[in-house]
């Protein structure tokens, strides 16, 4: 009988072995970070790329280097605590192709006004930028454009794209139940072009976000409206001195030069590798009371539901997206009423919706979740469609006037490839037992009964919906049809339709909670996210059906893919791609039809 290979690279010796591996990395790395912070420094913070809500669950290992940009909710907290670290002398933000919704700019704008407002200066470097950097970098007090660089400030825009004809060219289709005119998600696989309800909507969402630009930076720059204005039209691409010339910017310097002016001003001395009295925003954030220092016992429960909302995260392909699912929030939910500290819940939402029946299985699990605490809904960059009908649980609803919202209404697409098959020459045979056993199938239209079946089933879906917007918002249900069927708000619209109750931000809605949850006002209660982010051991060595190569390759895949390909860009898609290249079933949805990004 022959021997059993016995050594070090059996598959549990070798797990093991790059587990000690990884724990190594870890402990240096940990060490390497965790060296107190100097008395006096200038923190600096990187800003640039898309902003995400949170950060993604176990997408780094210690041993490779990340280029993902710190969260929108990282930033927050960050700014929050450099308002009272005495030890923050000054800040410094790196701002360089940023990509935010309106909202979010606006949130961080405040911010930065805060940690202005505790006596701290604040500077923005600017490379070679466009209008996105800019409206951010005029909420600072000076602005310095790098030397060699360009302002490229020529406006906004949104911008659709319409798949119909090139899907027909290969012979695919797509048959729609749409609630109702206004939710034109459907569009861009239906048309060729924008409906005029969609330019209705597009052009006063554009409006109020334009009018925000021009009015925030005449009045932070002391130049009028149409000043700016004649700028954007009649010189957008500017060098740096011309830029200076205007007073767009205050300044014009290399990174070296900044850092060795500031390092003169925080130290009194010269710029060495022995004097760097810069810290970055991730060694700031290690060395924080993460998220913030609590001096009360009493805890509020913050909950995010960021992305896509879908019924299931289960599945190879789940695990590289970025959304949010029913168990998800479940467990989040679970964990925040099981503990006895948590006084109160802050649901903060970033999503466009999604599955409409997921949709509705979180507003019921919320509506239960806000009888034992009190809960408070704070609307980030996009609370729409199937998100705000998670919103409708809060006591109390907060939104930033740029907040996209509403969009209450339903569609389902169908796909039909039909064509393709023809093309690819491809036959087949059906069997069936049952008058529509092959009505919902992919490869012909549905037809009579069927297609009036799956129309009215929409309907239902809508009038639920809005039925579900009456009881909570105490509104009758003729006046939410009204501001309902598809149509889209800003927040300081939305304020004005009654869909919500107060303009403001995320430290908003958590004072709201906290005061709801009688803690004492002069108090800071400790606050605890969910859903909670798993640390990149507790990733790999997670119980599961895969292998921990498996779970290690899924790892490094997730970060590669961010640093290619932001999963955001594709957030309009995913549903789409799931129903037509997944399963090929008809998906109900409640999502938004549009997404307007600064850029």
């Amino acid at each position: 009988m022959p021997k059993t290979k016995r050594g070090c690279f059996r598959n549990s010796c070798l797990a093991l072995i790059i587990i000690f591996v990884l724990l190594g990395g870890a402990a240096f790395w940990a060490i390497r970070s965790s060296h107190a912070l100097p008395e006096r420094f200038v923190l600096s913070i990187p800003l640039g790329g898309t902003i995400s809500e949170i950060r993604r669950d176990s997408s780094s290992l210690p041993f490779l280097t990340s280029r993902e940009s710190l969260s929108l909710q990282d930033l927050l907290f960050i700014f929050d605590n450099a308002a009272t670290d005495d030890r923050v002398k000054e800040v410094l933000l790196d701002i360089g192709g940023l990509q935010a919704t309106p909202a979010k700019i606006v949130e961080l704008r405040q911010a930065i006004e805060k940690v202005r407002r505790g006596g701290k200066k604040v500077t923005a470097f600017l490379h070679s930028s466009e209008d996105k950097d800019y409206l951010l970098a005029t909420a600072c007090d000076s602005i310095i454009l790098e030397r060699g660089g360009f302002l490229l400030l020529d406006g906004l825009k949104a911008e659709t794209l319409f798949y119909t004809a090139p899907l027909k060219k290969l012979g695919i289709a797509f048959q729609a139940a749409q609630w109702k005119k206004y939710k034109s998600g459907i569009e861009p696989f239906l048309l060729t072009g924008s409906s005029k309800e969609s330019l209705e909507e597009i052009n006063a969402m554009l409006d109020e976000v334009f009018d925000d630009y021009l009015a925030y930076v005449s009045k932070r720059r002391g130049i009028s409206r149409d000043a700016f204005t004649a700028v954007i039209n009649n010189e957008p691409l500017m060098s740096a001195k011309r830029a200076q010339a205007l007073k767009l910017i205050d300044g014009i310097a290399s990174s070296w030069e900044l850092q060795r002016s500031l390092t003169k001003k925080i130290s009194g001395n010269e710029l060495t590798s022995d004097n760097d009295i810069f810290v970055r925003a991730g060694q700031y954030r290690s060395s924080m009371q993460w998220p913030r220092k609590a001096d009360s016992d009493d805890r509020i429960a913050v909950i995010t539901l960021s992305g896509m909302i879908v019924r299931s995260s289960g599945g190879s392909a789940a695990e590289m997206s970025e959304g949010v699912d029913v168990e998800t929030l479940k467990n989040s939910l679970d964990a925040a009423l099981e503990n006895k500290k948590v006084k109160a819940l802050v649901l903060r939402i970033d999503s466009p919706g999604g599955d409409a029946l997921a949709s509705a299985d979180m507003l019921q699990m919320l509506d239960a979740a806000a009888v034992k605490k009190p809960l408070v809904v704070s609307m980030s960059g996009v609370a729409a469609s199937g998100g705000y009908m998670a919103a409708l649980a809060g006591k109390t609803i907060y939104a930033q006037p740029l907040t996209i919202t509403g969009s209450i209404g339903v569609y389902a697409l169908k796909p039909n490839i039909q064509g393709l098959a023809e093309k690819a020459g491809l036959g087949r045979t059906v069997v069936t037992r049952g008058r529509y056993a092959d009505a919902n199938t992919l490869f012909k239209p549905l037809e009579g009964d069927a297609y009036d079946k799956f129309v009215a089933a929409s309907g239902e879906v809508y009038y639920d919906f809005i039925g579900k917007v009456a009881a909570s918002r105490k509104i009758n249900i003729d006046r939410v049809d009204s501001v309902a069927g598809g149509r889209v708000w800003t927040g300081s619209r939305a304020l004005k339709a009654g869909l919500v109750d107060r303009t403001g931000g995320l430290f908003d809605a958590i004072h709201a909670a906290q005061l709801l949850a009688k803690i004492d006002p002069g108090k800071n209660p400790g606050l605890l996210l969910y859903p909670a982010q798993r640390a990149w051991w507790e990733f790999l060595l997670q119980g599961s059906d895969t292998g921990l190569a498996e779970r290690i390759s899924v790892a490094i895949r997730k970060q590669l893919m961010h640093e290619l390909i932001p999963q955001q860009q594709f957030s309009a898609m995913e549903a789409y791609y799931e129903m037509l290249m997944v399963s090929g079933q008809l998906h109900m949805l409640a999502v938004m039809p549009c997404e307007i990004v600064i850029r």
